[in-house]
């Protein structure tokens, strides 16, 4: 029985719910937030136990060893807190360059950042939660005990991830993932059972310290071991001197609607500018070429300018003021043409990311997003503790002229960005696509599908999806009406039409209605979406 082979086209609805909703990528971690919510838990513990969930069921896409930010509405204030981890204080471009490197590599012990992910769990759970960090942990530790069976998205990329392993990583230092992740000499099928003890007991431990051994414990000294033994960077001192940060959330009013997004060194900036620049060109027109002709070239000057400027806040040689100013898409918005553009190109890899968004009876509502960046991350698990470690300093740059250039204690440049959206100071919700650097682009697509065209969660997520990759290279998915594609292509645009939708990102969605406090979802058809309700 193939379970990725599917001939008839699908349908879902929206669903509707009072009490609580889970929306996330898998529908055991959806279940597993719905759980914490009946055991009295509020959105933002329900949101930390799917998550938790998700390293577990979804380690294809994220871990416990990678970053995280967060979106929270409560009270009627927005919060934001960016749990993305620095560089090594050890680490430099010329010991990277001594190594033969002219970039940083994917791979191994060197793209390796502080992870802030059991950091973030534990400082949402002490500043907004209502159980224990160890009970909400529970589900997440009993999938690992007791094991799952693997859905069909998630069987599909973790045999790509193997093979792509099995070619690559095949020096001492990855010995542990294939323990891990291929205990039989293979990936699991899809169906097939799959555990991680290991997983389950630095779970228990992050629950039962808060997260601080993890930091500054037993777990700390593990991986401390296992980087000096493999000459890497990451060190116990690194680990116990971080902490999350929180922020205030930037945004920009599109259309009556305020968008918000984690500020730099995140990428969800690139998502407001596209949509400032966007709102100044004609009015929007449904399923027209011309419409989306300015959107793909608005999203282009977007990047190439984020790519450009965004890093640490005070390495940033333009302030996030400007790029959010008037007058700056004003500017970019007339250089917009009849015709597809050429700017500076970027070679734009695909990530490997989960989103999940959360809400509950109170009004409570979470954007959460999590990843080990490029899917298992570096490659590297730590021994006796399931801990894959993600490869987030890939994207650091060895240029020393460059914004995002590798210091020490330096975040880089991020992908994974979390969305919420209000109107009237009010809580509309919250909403995420999840992939790389398809994230601002998703971003972008659900808000103008939603406020310009008032379609509801579920088909705005589903509405076929382009994605600028460099140039005048676009991919569309292949349900992308072909009137559209002939448009664009004489219009200068070159298109390609992709064999899946495996590279166009997923997303959630929570809308509340704010006279009664309905809560409306969507999730993501192109992986195994669910949405777990009360």
């Amino acid at each position: 029985m193939d379970y990725l082979h599917h001939p008839f086209a699908a349908k879902r609805h929206t669903i509707f719910a009072k009490k609580g909703m889970v929306a996330t990528s898998q529908p055991l971690a959806a279940q597993a937030g719905l759980e914490i919510l009946q055991k009295g838990g509020n959105a933002i513990d329900a949101a930390i136990a799917t998550a938790a969930a998700l390293t577990v069921v979804e380690p294809t896409s994220n871990g416990i060893g990678g970053d995280a930010f967060a979106l929270v509405w409560t009270k009627d204030k927005l919060h934001g807190l960016n749990a993305s981890g620095p560089a090594p204080r050890s680490i430099s471009a010329n010991k990277i360059k001594q190594k033969g490197h002219e970039k940083m590599p994917v791979y191994g012990v060197i793209p390796i950042t502080v992870p802030g992910v059991p950091a973030a769990w534990a400082e949402l759970s002490e500043k907004f939660g209502k159980l224990p960090l160890k009970d909400v942990l529970m589900p997440a530790i009993r999938y690992a005990e007791e094991g799952y069976p693997l859905t069909p998205i998630l069987g599909k990329y973790w045999k790509m991830a193997y093979r792509k392993f099995k070619e690559n990583c095949t020096s001492e230092e990855f010995t542990s993932w294939f323990e891990t992740f291929a205990p039989n000499g293979k990936a699991p099928e899809i169906g097939e059972i799959w555990s991680s003890p290991d997983h389950a007991k630095t779970l228990r431990a992050i629950g039962e310290t808060n997260a601080r051994d993890f930091y500054e414990g037993e777990i700390a000294n593990k991986i401390d071991t296992f980087m000096k033994q493999h000459n890497g960077y990451l060190s116990k001192e690194d680990l116990a001197t971080y902490k999350p940060e929180w922020v205030e959330p930037v945004s920009t009013n599109y259309r009556g609607y305020d968008v918000w997004e984690i500020p730099p060194n995140g990428q969800g900036m690139i998502a407001l500018m596209a949509l400032n620049v966007f709102k100044e060109l004609a009015k929007p027109e449904w399923q027209s070429a011309n419409t989306i002709h300015q959107q793909i070239e608005a999203m282009k000057l977007a990047f190439t300018d984020g790519k450009a400027f965004i890093t640490e806040l005070e390495e940033m040689p333009v302030s996030v003021e400007r790029l959010l100013s008037e007058e700056y898409a004003k500017e970019r918005a007339a250089t917009i043409e009849e015709e597809a553009s050429y700017p500076k190109p970027y070679e734009l890899p695909k990530g490997g990311t989960v989103y999940l968004a959360t809400a509950d009876e109170e009004g409570n509502m979470v954007s959460y997003i999590q990843s080990n960046y490029m899917g298992f991350g570096s490659g590297v698990v730590v021994p006796g503790t399931g801990i894959a470690l993600q490869n987030r300093g890939h994207d650091f740059s060895l240029d020393e002229s460059h914004p995002n250039f590798i210091k020490p204690g330096k975040r880089s440049y991020n992908t994974i960005i979390p969305g919420f959206l209000t109107k009237d100071g009010q809580a509309v919700g919250p909403f995420g696509v999840m992939g790389g650097y398809m994230q601002p682009q998703g971003h972008f697509q659900i808000v103008t599908n939603t406020v310009d065209y008032l379609i509801n969660p579920q088909a705005a997520l589903d509405m076929p999806r382009w994605q600028w990759i460099n140039g005048k290279t676009v991919h569309v998915e292949p349900e992308f009406p072909n009137y559209l594609v002939q448009s664009l292509v004489r219009k200068g645009h070159d298109i390609h039409i992709a064999p899946d939708t495996g590279s166009f990102g997923r997303g959630q969605i929570i809308w509340r209605n704010a006279e009664t406090g309905v809560l409306q979802g969507g999730t993501e058809s192109r992986t195994d979406g669910a949405i777990a309700v009360w």
